[in-house]
């Protein structure tokens, strides 16, 4: 037993088992999350089992459903069940048994019904062919293909009345409250709004069936997973009930408290579940399952024993410089919505900085910040280089290090490394001098996503951030004049922050608006894992836990004192930013890896051809890419930390440290 009190297993099999036995695994990625990179979550578990000897199929489901939904196959299958609907409803409608919701939904039946499919199938994948070639740098055409997404996404909406089906990723919406457990119990079972029940028959089952894994692995990362991920389970379970499923990710380790209270989980849906970090603790339970390991013997491990449901109390912590290069074989690596391959690269697991009260980042890890050198980072990154042939890569680190950050950018220019990388930073006063920035730009340094939070240091103290205006001010300007790209995240309505106070947020975002080049600025929310809803008396709030939410990742609050700004008050100024504020910002394209691989292709921050166009701005409609459609907050985050933002449309404002 380590000094802290953790259980550290060396050995990667039990003692006197020299011959393991190997198992065939499955691992299945969900969707809801972004098109244009492989998740690291899937990699990283695959090269440890693949290194012990065990065979693994790994499936990004999430890409391979957008590429689904943008093929004829789909959206002719789409069309026949649009026609079923709107006849079984015409029916009902003879006979005056229309339901107010069924008077509407018939009427957008009968819409739908109208378009021409097979036009909108050709100019899908005219949309698909345009964001994998060369033509994705213009900016016009690029515009183009996201709009026909989105218009395809509207037309399978349909299909799914009342679910609202979104490109961009992450803002769908099927109905139902993934903080609920009945709304999601029914959820699963809805075969009307449940999109991922079919997207499960058409590219799930087929390949389990096929490939008759002995455990699939289901890694659901963010709570827009959840109803997706859990609908695979249950489906793979009764699909084929002895495969063992088990479940991991972040919001798995962050509900650990609640999946025992409810006992349906296990009996229906999913066998095991794994917290924390899961590398090992896979491998281990892949060992239990052959009978090589007692299975209560299995860190990290959450399951349905003899006397309910039980959790193991050893928890292991992965020693990152050991870890295996991620192992992407197998992954469709030029399936994504980009003409050039990005492959994701994660040197920490933690946050260097971990102090910030708002942050609840961190709970997809049990032990303390770690990392690996910056000459094996070096050596890693290489390797990816070269063995799948890309260029491209996101550093998905919590917060990169300033010291890693000066170190890895003078590594790759020595090494002559030719790639172009991105990353999320904090602002630090050990990073003002110019020619570090210089040196960072040279090293492929593009795009960086800064965690500003708020411009008023009182506020940042109350924060635990601790961040100067005088070193937002310098870290933007040197990064800004080397070529870098700046993206700026913040939120209005800290516990005990004034109107005044947030208004010098939005005084600063505007006043440096030549240094920013994207902004998000969202409002408080009170994460469940938080040091601030864990100690809410000392911030001078309530929270307030509403029972029917038995699956909670954030609460409501209400202030204890006036003052401050109420809950209503930040998503009123965040409101009045986007309608008012926001429209230098405003840009065609909305996903980070687009906006890197743009300043990638031309070698500059100054990329006036992908904002809004004037008369657009004037308008003030949602033709452009997140144009007064303000972000939508996501509860990301976890340990193969991917979720870094996407332009415009999608923060996560406890990002950057």
């Amino acid at each position: 037993m380590s000094a802290n009190g953790l259980v550290q297993i060396e050995g990667l099999t039990p003692p006197g088992n020299a011959h393991r036995k190997t198992s065939k695994v499955m691992l299945l990625f969900p969707p809801e999350w972004v098109p244009t990179a492989p998740y690291l979550a899937l990699p990283s578990l695959t090269a440890v089992l693949r290194q012990a000897g065990h065979e693994v199929v790994q499936k990004d489901i999430n890409i391979e459903m957008y590429d689904l939904f943008f093929s004829d196959t789909f959206l002719f299958w789409i069309s026949g069940r649009l026609d079923l609907q709107r006849r079984l409803l015409e029916e009902r409608e003879r006979r005056a048994a229309l339901t107010d919701q069924e008077t509407d939904q018939l009427a957008l039946l009968r819409e739908k019904c109208t378009v021409e499919v097979f036009d909108l199938a050709e100019r899908a994948a005219e949309a698909k062919r345009i964001v994998r070639s060369q033509d994705f740098y213009d900016a016009d055409k690029l515009e183009w293909a996201l709009n026909i997404f989105r218009e395809v996404m509207q037309y399978i909406s349909a299909a799914y009345y009342p679910a609202s089906l979104v490109f961009y990723p992450m803002e769908s919406n099927l109905g139902y409250r993934p903080g609920v457990s009945r709304e999601v119990f029914a959820c699963l079972e809805d075969e009307q709004v449940n999109v991922y029940r079919d997207v499960c028959r058409q590219l799930v089952l087929p390949v389990v069936n096929r490939e008759q894994p002995h455990v699939v692995g289901v890694s659901i990362g963010t709570q827009m997973q959840l109803l997706a991920g859990l609908t695979f389970c249950k489906m793979i379970k009764q699909a084929f009930p002895h495969i063992h499923v088990t479940v991991g990710g972040n919001v798995v380790t962050r509900l650990q408290e609640e999946w025992p209270t409810h006992p349906q989980f296990f009996n229906e849906i999913f066998d095991t579940a794994i917290l924390y970090e899961g590398e090992h603790a896979l491998l281990w339970l892949l060992e239990a399952l052959a009978g090589g390991r007692p299975i209560s013997s299995v860190p990290n491990l959450m399951y349905r024993g003899t006397v309910g449901v039980e959790t193991n109390k050893e928890i292991y912590t992965e020693k990152t410089t050991a870890l295996p290069l991620p192992d992407f074989d197998g992954l469709p690596l030029d399936q994504y919505f980009v003409p050039e391959r990005i492959l994701p690269y994660l040197a920490t697991r933690g946050c260097y900085w971990g102090r910030c009260t708002f942050c609840d980042h961190g709970q997809g890890y049990f032990d303390q910040y770690r990392g690996v050198p910056a000459h094996q980072v070096i050596e890693q990154v290489l390797a990816l280089r070269d063995k799948y042939h890309c260029r491209h890569f996101l550093f998905s680190d919590e917060s990169y290090p300033p010291a890693l950050f000066k170190k890895v950018s003078q590594l790759l220019v020595e090494r002559n490394a030719g790639i172009k990388w991105t990353t999320l930073i904090r602002f630090e006063e050990t990073l003002q001098d110019q020619e570090l920035w210089y040196l960072a730009a040279k090293s492929g340094c593009c795009t960086l996503y800064y965690g500003m939070e708020s411009a008023n240091e009182r506020v940042l103290n109350l924060m635990d951030k601790h961040a100067k205006k005088s070193v937002m001010r310098t870290n933007l300007m040197q990064a800004s004049q080397a070529g870098i790209w700046n993206h700026v995240m913040a939120f209005y309505g800290f516990p005990g922050e004034t109107r005044d106070e947030a208004e010098d947020t939005r005084r600063f975002i505007l006043e440096h608006q030549p240094y920013i080049h994207s902004v998000e600025l969202f409002y408080f929310v009170a994460y469940r894992h938080t040091p601030i809803v864990r100690s809410p008396e000392k911030f001078g709030i309530t929270i307030h836990k509403q029972p029917e939410y038995d699956l909670p990742l954030d609460y409501y609050y209400t202030l204890n004192e006036p003052g401050g700004l109420s809950c209503l008050e930040a998503m009123e100024m965040a409101e009045q930013f986007y309608q008012q504020d926001f429209h230098p910002w405003a840009v065609r394209v909305n996903a980070r890896e687009h906006v890197f691989l743009y300043i990638s292709k031309f070698g500059t921050n100054r990329l006036p051809q992908i904002y809004a166009k004037p008369e657009d701005r004037l308008r003030g409609t949602d033709s452009v890419s997140g144009l007064v459609t303000w972000p939508v907050a996501l509860g990301e985050g976890d340990g193969n930390k991917e979720d870094g933002p996407t332009m415009t449309r999608v923060v996560s404002h406890a990002s950057g440290g």
